[in-house]
This record gives structure tokens, sequence and C-alpha cells, in this order.
């Protein structure tokens, strides 16, 4: 009994992004080396920029949208370019900050069935088609992360990753929760249970600060930048 469909017999008048998923391997590949090469390309000269996640959710008027324009504003005049996932509500708002400030903004915007539509402060705006690839720019081109209140692509983004860091496959970056109200549960679940059945070690919540304050956020990827440059001064790429 066979147990291959040819992709040709399935009859699907309107394939989906689940479809290709499941499509001619052969094809995918090329498809995910193309977005995997147009990243590399396009990113391979930005230096220092931070990463803001959060919901695609909150409109114009929330006041956690208010305090991501304020947030990106303030790391803008720092330095900072600013990388979103380029969509609407707390992806808007970052790139938003960073347009205002005349700063280097940046979507990476993913294809979604819903939600998902490309915002209008983007300076520089790519399109993947798959979550891997993206995460891959996210973790290669980001100093730091900041997480906003957001469902579960921001909790995707925040443990990946914790997980790389945790594991030493990323080198360390400040990993921070805005919004001690958000957050504040899923630290104290961490702490009460996640310690309590020891499945994680005290010292891994060491890689997560929790703020409400944009000022703290922007000391922190300062001293980091520090770090970082005196690291590029005593051990320079060949």
């Amino acid at each position: 009994m066979a147990c291959i469909k040819n992709r040709s017999t399935t009859g699907s008048a309107s394939p989906s992004i689940i479809d290709d998923l499941k499509g001619d391997q052969s094809w995918r590949i090329f498809r995910i080396i193309s977005e995997f090469t147009e990243g590399f390309d396009e990113l391979s000269g930005l230096c220092d920029a931070v990463s803001i996640f959060g919901s695609a959710r909150l409109p114009e008027e929330h006041f956690y949208y208010r305090k991501t324009v304020e947030l990106a504003e303030l790391l803008s005049k720092e330095g900072f370019a600013i990388i979103s996932g380029g969509g609407p509500g707390v992806m808007e708002a970052a790139n938003r900050g960073a347009h205002q400030q005349n700063q280097l903004s940046i979507g990476l915007n993913i294809e979604l069935p819903m939600e998902q539509k490309a915002n209008a402060y983007q300076s520089l705006s790519l399109n993947f088609r798959y979550f891997f690839v993206r995460k891959v720019m996210f973790v290669r081109y980001s100093m730091g992360y900041v997480c906003m209140p957001g469902g579960f692509g921001t909790l995707d983004e925040f443990f990946e990753a914790l997980t790389l860091m945790q594991t030493h496959k990323a080198y360390p970056l400040p990993l921070v929760l805005f919004g001690s109200d958000f957050w504040g549960g899923l630290i104290d679940w961490m702490k009460n249970k996640m310690l309590e059945y020891q499945t994680i070690s005290l010292k891994d919540l060491d890689l997560i600060t929790v703020t409400d304050d944009p000022d703290e956020v922007v000391t922190i990827m300062s001293a980091h930048r520090e770090w970082k440059n005196q690291q590029r001064h005593h051990h320079p790429t060949p």
C-alpha cells in the first residue's frame, strides 16, 4: 500500500503555508535558502540594534503602545537601530519611535493568515515565509531583546532567546521583560514551580530583567554595547 502521495494529486485549489510545509521538499529548501540569503545580505552591515517584541493587538491609544514608542525613541537617540516584527500594535510602535528619530527602523515581516500587516514606519522591510528563518535574523542581528506585553509569538521569541543563552548556543544579550504587571505572574511561576521541580537553576533567572522604566532599558543596552565593543577590541574578527 502506497504511503507517499504525489503533491499534484492533492487537488488543493488554494495552497497555504501549511500546505507548503508538507509539499515538495526540494523546492522548499530553495525557498528557505533564498530567505536566509536575502536576510544576511540586507542586514550584514547592521551594527547595534535592539529588537522589540509585543502584541499585534494593542491599539495606538494603549498604555504599552505609547510606552513602546517612548522606549524606541530613547534607544534611537542613543544610536541603536530598532528591529520589530514589522506588523501592527507594539511592533508598529517600535518602528514608529525609531522613525520619529530618523533612526534605522527594521521590520522582519512574516506571512500570516491574519493580523500581520506591514506597518508604515519601516525604513527597511524584509518579508519571511518561515518563522525559523526570521528567528535566526532576530538572534543574529540583535544585541538586546525587549519583550513588551504580547501573546504566544512574544513568548516564543522570549523563550527561544532564553534557551539559546542558557545552553550557550548564543552569545549573552540583555533580555528585558517590560511591564511588571504583565510579566510578574510568569516570573513568579518560574520561581515557584520551575525552581521547585528543579527544571531550571536559580542562576538561569539572572538572564532576565523585569522593569517598568524605559531609562533602565537604555542603561542596560548601553552597558551591554560598551561590553561588546570591548570584546571586539580584545578579540577582533580575523
